[in-house]
């Protein structure tokens, strides 16, 4: 059976038992923009967008231990406004090494991207590191399923729903091979979905 069919089935079947969705007690605890010390980003110049799908990232680039998170995103943003011209940071939430949660862009605003899909309708998530050559650890994974499960029962966004990147194109290797996995495997969607329907 596929991914997408065991998904579905898992859905049906936990629906039917009448579990009720997870406690919003087990969002993740975010990093708000003002402590990492960015700055709101301008609403005059925002793409206002409804959130439909959920879309994983990599950064790209070697995050190696010991980096300062807060110092990354700062940096982040003002080449993000700087010389991309953008709104804000292109992403609306951002994990860094140890599991832990940042906000990115207003969720209210649609973000960016260098390649040709319209990022219009999905929320953005950043794991920091690039997964053509390393893996993600364990906290990052357990963070991602935190997050998607948030943005899934907040948005009604269904797992069917939940990709990467390199699932809307063609130019681009992101999230990372050994990131990519996990979406490709159905791993995401998979523990959404029990999250999502867990016991109280």
């Amino acid at each position: 059976m596929k991914t997408s069919s065991l998904v579905a089935a898992l859905f049906l079947a936990l629906a039917s038992s009448g579990c009720a969705t997870r406690p919003a007690s087990n969002d993740p605890v975010v990093v708000t923009v003002a402590d990492w010390g960015g700055t709101p980003a301008d609403p005059a110049q925002a793409r206002r967008h409804t959130i439909t799908h959920i879309t994983l990232h990599h950064q790209g680039e070697p995050f190696t231990p010991g980096t300062d998170p807060r110092q990354y995103l700062r940096k982040l943003q003002a080449w993000s406004r700087n010389s991309k011209g953008w709104l804000d940071i292109p992403y609306h939430y951002i994990i860094d090494l140890e599991g832990r949660v940042y906000a990115g862009r207003d969720i209210a605003y649609a973000g960016d991207t260098n390649t040709e899909y319209d990022p219009s309708g999905h929320a953005l998530i950043e794991v920091v590191g690039n997964f053509e050559e390393v893996e993600p650890n364990q906290a990052q994974l357990d963070a991602v399923v935190n997050v998607m499960a948030m943005l899934a029962q907040k948005y009604k966004v269904p797992v069917e729903n939940i990709a990467s990147h390199r699932d809307y194109s063609d130019k681009t290797v992101c999230p990372g091979a050994h990131l990519y996995h996990y979406v490709q495997g159905g791993y995401f969607k998979e523990r959404v979905a029990q999250r999502l329907h867990s016991p109280r």
